[in-house]
């Protein structure tokens, strides 16, 4: 069958599908709120756009420009830790 020419049983089997993909990704996330903060990266770095105290300068030698260290202990409550 021709993507063009869905049936609507077809289209909603698709919607059905993506909704329990992204509640399923919706469920990860929420269970992981608190207890560490979206902006920092799989490397333990800082992509925040604003001053945070848990940032760190970059290690001796990185480029310039790289992203600084995220000092956060995950058990924290990070929350309070942005600048207002």
């Amino acid at each position: 069958m021709s993507e063009d020419h869905l049936t609507p049983a077809a289209w909603n089997e698709r919607i059905e599908r993506m909704s329990t993909l992204f509640a399923g990704m919706l469920d990860t996330a929420k269970s992981l709120e608190g207890k560490r903060c979206p902006y920092k990266n799989k490397d333990d770095r800082c992509t925040a756009q604003f001053g945070c105290r848990n940032q760190r300068r970059p290690p001796e030698g990185s480029k310039s420009g790289a992203l600084k260290v995220c000092g956060a202990d995950d058990s924290l409550d990070w929350r309070s830790a942005w600048d207002t």
